[in-house]
């Protein structure tokens, strides 16, 4: 009798958990003024100390009062610390990027050479999803140990292009075609105004490089469609883009 009423109280433990995470969850992401980000680890806080009360209850079903389960847990203190250390770290940076936020939910990230958009940040770990749509779980210790890049945490970013033309060609005019092209796009920013250089002299070609100024929403579609763009005005003006050439010696006999 006493297993079923366990069991019936860790089923409707853990569908109330679920059910007060969740109402956590929507109360705090329904405030404006409270980032996403938190309402996602406090309903994950929430969902653990109901699940652990559930467990202390399911205890006390066999007859395990809850003095003693501190008892026994004070006595068992440092083995389970030494055992679940890595999770107990995993804990405690959960806190610390919540705290600092170095990343919120929505942004797009790199941590330790893994990128992907933030989609869930809960005590033990960090969600991302990559860009062809793979799921990529990260320990919160490891992410808050990394090196974190935040691509989206400014509003603007810099567009940074390396064209390459020939060494017959005007490097004037190629620059003055990119500058128009770049004027005449409403997406690049005339503050900071655009700029284009000659940057390196190769072995094959003069590198012209033009660093431009967007909304971060921008970025990739203006990346794409402004090298293209440049790509058919150089073929339209005469102005050449070289590329690598071999060269085939034969020895006579």
């Amino acid at each position: 009798m006493s297993a079923v009423k366990a069991l019936i109280v860790l089923i409707l433990g853990w569908i109330a958990a679920g059910a007060i995470s969740g109402m956590v969850r929507r109360k705090i992401n329904a405030t404006p003024k409270i980032d996403p980000t938190l309402g996602n680890f406090s309903a994950s806080v929430v969902k653990w100390v109901i699940l652990a009360i559930v467990l202390i209850a399911v205890l006390g079903i066999f007859g395990i009062q809850a003095t003693s389960i501190v008892a026994i847990l004070g006595a068992a203190s440092l083995a389970i610390g030494l055992a679940l250390q890595g999770t107990l770290s995993d804990l405690a940076a959960g806190v610390m990027l919540v705290v600092f936020r170095p990343y919120k939910l929505g942004q797009f990230i790199d941590v330790g050479g893994t990128s992907g958009t933030v989609v869930d940040l809960n005590l033990f770990t960090t969600e991302l999803v990559t860009p062809d749509n793979v799921q990529i779980i990260v320990p919160n210790g490891q992410a808050w140990g990394s090196i974190i890049t935040n691509y989206s945490a400014h509003d603007t970013r810099r567009v940074d292009l390396v064209f390459g033309i020939d060494y017959n060609d005007s490097a004037d005019k190629a620059m003055q075609i990119i500058l128009d092209i770049a004027k005449s796009d409403s997406r690049i920013m005339s503050d900071p105004e655009p700029w284009v250089r000659v940057t390196n002299l190769g072995e094959s070609s003069v590198d012209l490089t033009a660093r431009l100024w967007c909304a971060a929403s921008d970025y990739w579609d203006l990346k794409f469609e402004l090298t293209k763009a440049v790509k058919e005005a150089f073929d339209s003006k005469g102005i050449s883009i070289p590329y690598p050439h071999s060269v085939e010696i034969q020895k006579k006999a």
